[in-house]
């Protein structure tokens, strides 16, 4: 038997929206943009982790030009959960950027 099922290429790496390693305009297409969030959110928190708003946000600053509204995105994608009050942060989700070995 024959499999004729369509093979579904790799997503394009998420490296390719970043310049020298950092968010510099977030892509406008809702795949592209989920995508980049994933692999950020996986850069910035591990899973489980909580973290501080400061710290997350040093954290993000290395990676993207605007942390704070990419800590927003984030939050909105829901990779990451934060506290009601905001200071403590969190990502529950696992990415296909996770290393699970």
């Amino acid at each position: 038997m024959v499999d004729d099922s369509p093979e579904l290429a790799p997503a394009p790496p998420p490296e390719r929206f970043l310049l020298r390693g950092r968010l510099e305009t977030m892509p406008r297409r809702r795949a592209d943009k989920d995508l980049v969030l994933r692999y950020l959110g996986t850069c910035a928190v591990g899973v489980h982790e909580p973290v501080g708003e400061r710290e997350l946000t040093e954290r993000l600053a290395d990676l993207a030009r605007d942390p704070v509204g990419l800590r927003r995105e984030l939050v909105d994608a829901g990779v990451l959960t934060r506290t009601r009050d905001g200071s403590e942060y969190w990502r529950t989700v696992v990415t296909e950027f996770d290393d699970l070995r």
